[in-house]
């Protein structure tokens, strides 16, 4: 039996371990930092190994609880609203107490929330197409409200019109033969909104319901659609502390992949948040997980990416469209001034041809025919009839 020296970078630490199958940790936990192997002599002395790890016989444990205590200094590196992650988070069977606490903080001023049943809880669920498909949170809670809790990076077309008809279905689907309209339970949409629906006001909230315009009577809330807009978000790190459940669910959204769940306990007063992080520590740490979420980030930047194509062809075809129609919209116009423009020549060559045709007569000259006026243009012609008009003022005089 030898020990097995584990370097990190410029630190080593040895672990007890074979010369054989410190080959095949090599390969198992490479690309974590800079790894290197070297059997040396068993001393028998293991105060060096890192958070007080005694000898063990299984060296792939000691090489699992080196590697835990490193990634303790590590960012957790999962982005909480990507779908995978977000449902693992909230819509687990396991985490209700997450889940909780994430609505009591959004649906504030509403009867708290101590129990909910997920109706469709996390489950590996694949299309036709081989690909991972992951479907909204869907809960009741012990009020018998139903739940609907979404997460949108990109905004679809008919956003509001998908949001008004999932709710709504959720609320008709509660009727059962022989039940009384007086038995439906509110149903509640809580969407998380990676970008704005509404530019206009700048909050993080927005809160829907049926309500009569003029005097802000409230029909009922049985139907919500709360928005969390969180580029909307005016929280920092150094208000956090301060700032409510809400707000720091928003944070928690946004920044929890770059910091360390050491970091996330101490930026945040509501343990809840330490339990978030595990969370997403877990998926980081499966292997199988983090091939899902993995599949899911793809996913998501694939989406954006074709919608950003999508809208670069549509700039360039509306640009190719309004160079045609401003071409189009050119000719008509310049028809459109082409006729005016001969309608006020024509009426300019009539006078024209009336004051000459009377001067003649004036002055006793045989009248012009119509193919002697014809062969002039309308300058000319008025050259003409200044010319008449001279010798008939001369003749007076």
């Amino acid at each position: 039996m030898g020990t097995l020296e584990v370097g990190f970078n410029h630190e080593r630490t040895r672990i007890d371990a074979v010369g054989a199958l410190s080959r095949d940790l090599c390969c198992k936990t490479g690309g974590v930092g800079s790894w290197h192997f070297d059997v040396v002599p068993d001393t028998g002395d293991y105060s060096s190994l890192p958070g007080g790890v005694s000898k063990l016989n299984s060296t792939t444990h000691v090489i699992v609880q080196y590697l835990a205590a490193r990634e303790r200094h590590m960012a957790i590196g999962i982005v909480p609203l990507v779908d995978y992650a977000f449902k693992k988070l909230l819509g687990s069977e396991h985490n209700t107490r997450i889940t909780i606490h994430f609505l009591n903080s959004v649906l504030t001023g509403q009867p708290r929330i101590t129990m909910v049943r997920f109706l469709n809880p996390i489950r590996l669920r694949q299309n036709a197409d081989g690909k991972l498909c992951i479907l909204d949170i869907l809960a009741i809670d012990e009020h018998g409200r139903q739940l609907n809790i979404e997460v949108q990076i990109l905004m679809p077309a008919g956003m509001a019109q998908r949001l008004t008809y999932y709710t709504c279905r959720a609320y008709v689907e509660q009727m059962k033969e022989g039940q009384d309209y007086s038995d439906l339970r509110p149903s509640i949409c809580i969407c998380v909104l990676a970008g704005q629906m509404f530019a206009a006001p700048p909050v993080l909230h927005l809160d829907f319901r049926l309500r009569e315009e003029s005097h802000s009577l409230t029909l009922t809330d049985d139907l919500q659609i709360h928005l969390l807009q969180l580029n909307h978000l005016q929280v920092t790190a150094e208000t956090l502390y301060d700032a409510s459940a809400m707000e720091r669910w928003a944070w928690f959204l946004c920044h929890a992949d770059q910091l360390t769940s050491e970091q996330i306990h101490e930026l945040f007063p509501d343990d809840v948040f330490t339990e978030a992080a595990g969370v997403l520590e877990m998926i980081a740490q499966s292997p199988e997980e983090l091939i899902e979420y993995n599949a899911r980030l793809k996913a998501q930047r694939d989406d954006r990416a074709r919608l950003l194509y999508a809208q670069q062809q549509g700039i360039e075809l509306g640009r190719e469209q309004g160079i045609e129609l401003g071409r189009e919209l050119g000719r008509e116009l310049g028809i459109e001034l082409g006729r005016e423009e001969g309608r006020v020549q024509g009426r300019e060559e009539g006078r024209v041809k009336g004051e000459i045709l009377l001067l003649q007569k004036l002055l006793q000259l045989p009248a012009w025919t119509d193919s002697q006026f014809a062969a002039c243009t309308v300058q000319e012609l008025s050259q003409i009839s200044a010319d008449l008009q001279q010798r008939f003022d001369a003749g007076r005089s």
